[in-house]
């Protein structure tokens, strides 16, 4: 991705997951964009046109966005701090999930657990290396495992984006352990 891609992927993530009124645009319940909205706010403030934008969205490397199959609409899969319903059935996880984070935060983490804060869902991993990928954007990452078999067990609900990242509401600090 280049330079421009990132600044492009960056501004599709501020206004698809957070700030829709910035560029102008419309979110339905599920979080769905008018693709030509889009276009039409991207041609105006990135010079963007609709191939630039398909590679945007083929080439990111967590796969934060997705179109619908007439490609007529564009959503955020996950993230999002706004009001959206993404529709995603509960889903049974596999026995372990991770979350990766910063030395900063483990303190909070072991007293309240993993908590969504401004966002509707807990993001969690399925494997370490993407969770190593996410907790080295704020520093040297930390892992942790979530037995999330046991959390499923115990009626706590898990959902998968189409990218693979699983969601939740919250995780007690019961359900965490080190890497």
């Amino acid at each position: 991705m280049t330079t421009d891609d990132k600044t492009l992927s960056k501004t599709l993530s501020y206004w698809l997951r957070h700030r829709p009124d910035a560029g102008g645009l419309t979110l339905d319940a599920q979080g769905w964009a008018s693709t030509d909205a889009l276009l039409s706010a991207l041609g105006r403030e990135h010079g963007a046109d609709f191939d630039r934008l398909l590679t945007v969205v083929e080439t990111n490397d967590k796969q934060r966005f997705e179109f619908s199959p007439d490609l007529e609409h564009i959503r955020a899969r996950q993230g999002h701090s706004i009001d959206v319903e993404l529709a995603l059935e509960p889903t049974a996880p596999p026995a372990q999930l991770f979350h990766g984070t910063v030395d900063r935060f483990l303190d909070a983490i072991r007293e309240g657990g993993l908590k969504k804060m401004r966002r509707h869902h807990v993001h969690l991993s399925p494997d370490v290396a993407t969770a190593e990928r996410v907790g080295a954007r704020r520093g040297k990452p930390v892992i942790l495992v979530v037995d999330a078999a046991r959390m499923a067990a115990d009626g706590h609900l898990f959902f998968v984006a189409g990218n693979g990242v699983w969601l939740t509401d919250a995780v007690p600090p019961d359900y965490i352990a080190p890497a």
